[in-house]
Protein backbone atom coordinates (compact mmCIF):
# COMPACT_ATOMS: atom_id res chain seq x y z
CA UNK A 1 0.00 0.00 0.00
CA UNK A 2 1.79 3.45 -1.24
CA UNK A 3 1.77 5.92 1.80
CA UNK A 4 0.15 9.15 1.21
CA UNK A 5 2.83 11.47 2.50
CA UNK A 6 1.89 15.07 1.94
CA UNK A 7 -0.66 16.14 4.21
CA UNK A 8 -2.48 18.38 1.75
CA UNK A 9 -3.53 15.48 -0.01
CA UNK A 10 -4.31 13.15 2.93
CA UNK A 11 -7.15 11.50 2.62
CA UNK A 12 -7.73 10.64 6.20
CA UNK A 13 -7.08 14.47 7.12
CA UNK A 14 -9.76 15.42 9.42
CA UNK A 15 -11.96 17.94 7.74
CA UNK A 16 -11.39 21.66 8.34
CA UNK A 17 -13.49 24.57 9.00
CA UNK A 18 -13.62 26.02 5.08
CA UNK A 19 -12.20 29.16 6.52
CA UNK A 20 -9.21 26.90 7.35
CA UNK A 21 -9.02 25.32 4.18
CA UNK A 22 -10.55 27.13 1.11
CA UNK A 23 -9.66 25.06 -1.74
CA UNK A 24 -10.89 21.17 -1.04
CA UNK A 25 -11.88 18.81 -3.41
CA UNK A 26 -13.71 15.36 -2.88
CA UNK A 27 -12.63 12.54 -5.50
CA UNK A 28 -15.55 10.13 -6.02
CA UNK A 29 -15.80 6.93 -7.92
CA UNK A 30 -19.43 6.52 -8.54
CA UNK A 31 -21.64 2.76 -9.32
CA UNK A 32 -19.35 0.63 -6.48
CA UNK A 33 -21.01 -2.48 -6.57
CA UNK A 34 -21.52 -2.45 -10.07
CA UNK A 35 -19.15 -4.86 -11.32
CA UNK A 36 -15.44 -6.54 -10.11
CA UNK A 37 -13.68 -4.03 -12.32
CA UNK A 38 -15.17 -1.63 -10.63
CA UNK A 39 -14.42 -2.57 -7.22
CA UNK A 40 -10.63 -3.08 -7.99
CA UNK A 41 -10.59 0.27 -9.72
CA UNK A 42 -11.74 1.61 -6.37
CA UNK A 43 -9.86 0.03 -4.27
CA UNK A 44 -6.72 0.41 -6.33
CA UNK A 45 -7.50 4.04 -6.77
CA UNK A 46 -7.70 4.77 -3.13
CA UNK A 47 -5.06 2.69 -1.88
CA UNK A 48 -2.57 4.08 -4.79
CA UNK A 49 -3.81 7.30 -5.98
CA UNK A 50 -6.37 10.05 -5.44
CA UNK A 51 -9.54 8.83 -5.07
CA UNK A 52 -11.37 9.60 -1.73
CA UNK A 53 -14.92 8.49 -1.79
CA UNK A 54 -17.33 6.25 -3.39
CA UNK A 55 -20.83 5.66 -4.05
CA UNK A 56 -22.49 2.79 -3.57
CA UNK A 57 -25.27 0.55 -5.48
CA UNK A 58 -26.54 -1.62 -2.73
CA UNK A 59 -28.21 -3.65 -5.93
CA UNK A 60 -25.28 -4.19 -8.02
CA UNK A 61 -24.34 -7.84 -8.77
CA UNK A 62 -21.42 -7.33 -6.79
CA UNK A 63 -21.89 -5.34 -4.16
CA UNK A 64 -20.77 -8.17 -1.45
CA UNK A 65 -17.62 -7.83 -2.84
CA UNK A 66 -17.82 -3.76 -2.90
CA UNK A 67 -18.69 -3.99 0.57
CA UNK A 68 -15.98 -6.65 1.97
CA UNK A 69 -13.00 -3.83 0.10
CA UNK A 70 -14.52 -0.87 2.04
CA UNK A 71 -14.11 -2.82 5.14
CA UNK A 72 -10.54 -3.16 4.80
CA UNK A 73 -9.86 0.54 3.07
CA UNK A 74 -11.27 2.83 6.52
CA UNK A 75 -10.09 6.07 5.05
CA UNK A 76 -12.36 5.50 2.05
CA UNK A 77 -15.82 7.16 2.59
CA UNK A 78 -18.50 5.21 1.27
CA UNK A 79 -21.84 6.93 0.55
CA UNK A 80 -25.42 5.63 -1.14
CA UNK A 81 -25.59 5.78 -4.84
CA UNK A 82 -29.52 5.59 -5.40
CA UNK A 83 -30.46 4.17 -8.21
CA UNK A 84 -33.95 4.68 -9.69
CA UNK A 85 -33.32 4.49 -12.86
CA UNK A 86 -31.13 1.79 -15.19
CA UNK A 87 -30.68 -0.71 -12.73
CA UNK A 88 -31.98 -3.17 -10.47
CA UNK A 89 -34.33 -2.17 -7.83
CA UNK A 90 -34.13 -3.67 -4.29
CA UNK A 91 -38.25 -4.14 -3.41
CA UNK A 92 -39.33 -6.88 -5.52
CA UNK A 93 -41.17 -6.25 -8.55
CA UNK A 94 -44.72 -7.45 -6.84
CA UNK A 95 -44.35 -4.29 -4.59
CA UNK A 96 -43.22 -1.77 -6.92
CA UNK A 97 -45.11 -2.82 -10.24
CA UNK A 98 -45.09 0.57 -11.45
CA UNK A 99 -41.49 1.48 -11.20
CA UNK A 100 -40.03 -1.58 -12.01
CA UNK A 101 -40.32 -4.78 -14.99
CA UNK A 102 -41.19 -8.06 -13.46
CA UNK A 103 -37.38 -9.03 -13.20
CA UNK A 104 -36.90 -6.00 -11.15
CA UNK A 105 -35.31 -3.67 -13.51
CA UNK A 106 -35.77 -0.05 -13.46
CA UNK A 107 -37.19 1.61 -17.17
CA UNK A 108 -33.68 3.42 -19.19
CA UNK A 109 -35.66 6.54 -19.95
CA UNK A 110 -35.41 9.28 -17.16
CA UNK A 111 -37.69 11.42 -18.68
CA UNK A 112 -40.32 8.85 -18.59
CA UNK A 113 -39.86 7.49 -15.44
CA UNK A 114 -39.93 11.27 -14.30
CA UNK A 115 -43.00 11.97 -15.50
CA UNK A 116 -44.01 8.91 -13.53
CA UNK A 117 -43.19 10.65 -10.08
CA UNK A 118 -44.59 13.32 -10.63
CA UNK A 119 -48.35 12.53 -11.76
CA UNK A 120 -48.75 9.42 -9.88
CA UNK A 121 -49.39 8.75 -6.20
CA UNK A 122 -48.94 5.19 -6.95
CA UNK A 123 -45.58 5.45 -8.13
CA UNK A 124 -44.66 8.01 -5.25
CA UNK A 125 -45.96 5.30 -2.67
CA UNK A 126 -43.21 2.97 -4.36
CA UNK A 127 -40.91 5.03 -5.10
CA UNK A 128 -40.06 6.04 -1.44
CA UNK A 129 -40.53 2.42 -0.72
CA UNK A 130 -37.65 1.87 -2.62
CA UNK A 131 -35.89 4.85 -1.62
CA UNK A 132 -36.41 3.40 2.19
CA UNK A 133 -34.83 0.31 1.03
CA UNK A 134 -31.71 1.47 -0.46
CA UNK A 135 -31.10 3.63 2.93
CA UNK A 136 -32.08 0.40 4.76
CA UNK A 137 -29.69 -2.04 2.69
CA UNK A 138 -26.96 0.34 2.84
CA UNK A 139 -27.52 0.38 6.98
CA UNK A 140 -27.53 -3.28 7.17
CA UNK A 141 -23.65 -2.84 5.79
CA UNK A 142 -22.02 -1.64 8.82
CA UNK A 143 -20.61 1.11 6.19
CA UNK A 144 -20.58 4.67 7.75
CA UNK A 145 -22.81 6.59 5.43
CA UNK A 146 -20.56 9.80 4.33
CA UNK A 147 -23.46 11.42 1.38
CA UNK A 148 -26.10 9.84 -0.90
CA UNK A 149 -26.05 10.74 -4.70
CA UNK A 150 -28.18 9.43 -7.66
CA UNK A 151 -27.52 7.37 -10.71
CA UNK A 152 -28.24 9.46 -13.69
CA UNK A 153 -28.70 12.60 -11.08
CA UNK A 154 -32.12 11.64 -10.67
CA UNK A 155 -31.60 13.69 -7.36
CA UNK A 156 -33.06 16.75 -9.33
CA UNK A 157 -35.99 15.38 -9.58
CA UNK A 158 -37.97 17.60 -6.89
CA UNK A 159 -40.17 14.45 -6.02
CA UNK A 160 -37.35 12.09 -5.69
CA UNK A 161 -34.37 14.83 -3.73
CA UNK A 162 -37.83 15.60 -1.29
CA UNK A 163 -37.79 11.70 -0.66
CA UNK A 164 -34.22 11.21 -0.54
CA UNK A 165 -33.33 13.80 1.97
CA UNK A 166 -36.63 12.94 4.42
CA UNK A 167 -35.67 9.53 4.50
CA UNK A 168 -32.00 10.19 3.99
CA UNK A 169 -32.31 11.99 7.80
CA UNK A 170 -33.58 9.34 8.90
CA UNK A 171 -30.28 7.20 8.63
CA UNK A 172 -28.27 9.86 9.46
CA UNK A 173 -27.46 10.98 6.01
CA UNK A 174 -24.84 14.40 6.28
CA UNK A 175 -24.32 15.08 3.29
CA UNK A 176 -25.98 14.95 -0.81
CA UNK A 177 -24.55 16.09 -4.21
CA UNK A 178 -25.19 18.64 -6.08
CA UNK A 179 -24.83 17.95 -9.78
CA UNK A 180 -23.98 21.38 -10.30
CA UNK A 181 -21.08 22.22 -12.81
CA UNK A 182 -20.46 25.40 -13.51
CA UNK A 183 -19.83 26.09 -17.09
CA UNK A 184 -17.42 29.18 -16.18
CA UNK A 185 -14.92 27.07 -14.98
CA UNK A 186 -15.40 24.26 -17.71
CA UNK A 187 -14.67 27.25 -19.99
CA UNK A 188 -11.15 27.97 -18.45
CA UNK A 189 -10.56 24.46 -18.98
CA UNK A 190 -10.90 24.94 -22.40
CA UNK A 191 -14.49 23.04 -22.56
CA UNK A 192 -17.34 24.59 -24.76
CA UNK A 193 -20.77 24.28 -22.78
CA UNK A 194 -23.93 24.90 -24.55
CA UNK A 195 -27.42 26.40 -22.71
CA UNK A 196 -28.19 22.65 -21.51
CA UNK A 197 -25.34 23.23 -18.94
CA UNK A 198 -26.27 26.40 -17.78
CA UNK A 199 -29.62 25.32 -17.50
CA UNK A 200 -28.88 22.05 -15.33
CA UNK A 201 -26.46 24.07 -13.70
CA UNK A 202 -29.30 26.38 -12.25
CA UNK A 203 -32.10 24.05 -11.26
CA UNK A 204 -29.54 21.91 -9.06
CA UNK A 205 -30.68 25.28 -6.76
CA UNK A 206 -33.63 23.66 -5.93
CA UNK A 207 -32.31 20.52 -5.21
CA UNK A 208 -29.80 23.33 -2.84
CA UNK A 209 -32.23 24.81 -1.29
CA UNK A 210 -34.36 21.92 -0.07
CA UNK A 211 -30.88 20.04 1.47
CA UNK A 212 -30.49 23.60 3.13
CA UNK A 213 -34.17 23.50 4.98
CA UNK A 214 -33.23 19.49 6.01
CA UNK A 215 -30.15 20.55 7.61
CA UNK A 216 -27.95 18.58 5.44
CA UNK A 217 -24.81 19.54 3.55
CA UNK A 218 -24.10 19.71 0.11
CA UNK A 219 -20.50 20.37 -1.81
CA UNK A 220 -20.46 24.00 -3.70
CA UNK A 221 -20.23 22.59 -7.38
CA UNK A 222 -19.27 19.05 -9.08
CA UNK A 223 -17.72 18.09 -12.22
CA UNK A 224 -18.00 15.11 -14.22
CA UNK A 225 -21.08 15.75 -16.10
CA UNK A 226 -19.49 17.36 -19.33
CA UNK A 227 -17.02 14.90 -19.56
CA UNK A 228 -19.07 11.88 -18.28
CA UNK A 229 -17.03 8.36 -18.79
CA UNK A 230 -14.26 10.67 -19.86
CA UNK A 231 -12.44 11.85 -17.00
CA UNK A 232 -9.11 11.24 -18.36
CA UNK A 233 -5.81 12.19 -16.71
CA UNK A 234 -4.95 15.83 -18.84
CA UNK A 235 -8.61 16.71 -17.81
CA UNK A 236 -7.90 15.88 -14.10
CA UNK A 237 -4.79 18.14 -14.72
CA UNK A 238 -6.69 20.99 -16.13
CA UNK A 239 -9.25 21.04 -13.02
CA UNK A 240 -6.58 20.56 -10.61
CA UNK A 241 -5.62 23.97 -11.92
CA UNK A 242 -8.69 25.83 -12.30
CA UNK A 243 -10.60 24.59 -9.00
CA UNK A 244 -12.43 27.65 -7.45
CA UNK A 245 -12.23 27.99 -3.62
CA UNK A 246 -15.06 26.10 -1.41
CA UNK A 247 -15.89 22.19 -1.69
CA UNK A 248 -15.69 20.96 -5.68
CA UNK A 249 -16.90 16.98 -6.04
CA UNK A 250 -15.08 15.55 -9.16
CA UNK A 251 -17.09 12.01 -9.75
CA UNK A 252 -15.31 9.36 -12.36
CA UNK A 253 -16.63 5.98 -13.22
CA UNK A 254 -12.96 3.85 -13.46
CA UNK A 255 -13.09 0.27 -13.70
CA UNK A 256 -9.73 -1.67 -14.15
CA UNK A 257 -11.63 -3.74 -17.11
CA UNK A 258 -14.67 -4.17 -18.86
CA UNK A 259 -17.06 -6.30 -18.88
CA UNK A 260 -20.20 -7.44 -20.96
CA UNK A 261 -22.57 -5.62 -18.13
CA UNK A 262 -19.88 -2.24 -18.55
CA UNK A 263 -20.31 -2.38 -22.44
CA UNK A 264 -23.73 -2.86 -22.14
CA UNK A 265 -24.86 0.32 -19.61
CA UNK A 266 -21.93 2.26 -20.77
CA UNK A 267 -20.68 1.56 -24.33
CA UNK A 268 -18.97 4.83 -24.42
CA UNK A 269 -17.19 5.45 -21.61
CA UNK A 270 -13.29 4.63 -21.13
CA UNK A 271 -13.68 3.20 -17.71
CA UNK A 272 -9.96 2.08 -17.75
CA UNK A 273 -8.54 5.53 -18.62
CA UNK A 274 -10.35 7.34 -15.73
CA UNK A 275 -9.24 4.71 -13.38
CA UNK A 276 -5.49 5.26 -15.31
CA UNK A 277 -5.99 8.82 -14.12
CA UNK A 278 -6.65 8.50 -10.88
CA UNK A 279 -3.33 6.51 -10.02
CA UNK A 280 -1.41 9.03 -12.54
CA UNK A 281 1.29 10.91 -10.60
CA UNK A 282 1.15 13.51 -12.45
CA UNK A 283 -2.37 14.27 -11.53
CA UNK A 284 -1.65 13.89 -7.91
CA UNK A 285 1.04 16.42 -8.74
CA UNK A 286 -1.45 18.58 -9.89
CA UNK A 287 -3.61 18.26 -6.94
CA UNK A 288 -0.27 19.25 -4.58
CA UNK A 289 -0.13 22.01 -6.80
CA UNK A 290 -3.26 23.74 -6.81
CA UNK A 291 -3.21 23.90 -2.80
CA UNK A 292 -6.77 21.70 -2.84
CA UNK A 293 -7.24 19.37 0.22
CA UNK A 294 -8.60 16.30 -0.99
CA UNK A 295 -11.57 15.34 1.51
CA UNK A 296 -15.13 13.44 1.36
CA UNK A 297 -18.46 15.07 2.00
CA UNK A 298 -17.76 14.53 5.83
Amino acid sequence: MRPVARATLAPRRPVLHKSAIMKRVIITADDFGLSDGVNEAVERGHREGILTSASLMVAGPACADAVARARRLPGLRVGLHLVLVEGKSVVPHAQIPDLVTQRGWFGSDPLTLSVKYAVSLAARRQLAAEIRAQFSAFAATGLHLDHADAHMHMQLHPTIGALMLKIGREFGLPAIRIPAEPPSVLARCGEKTGPGAMAMCRWSGLLRAQARRAGIATNDRSFGIAWSGDMTAPRLRKLAANLPDGLSEIYLHPATHRDGLLQLLMPGYDHEAEFAALIDPAVRTAFEMSGASLSGFT
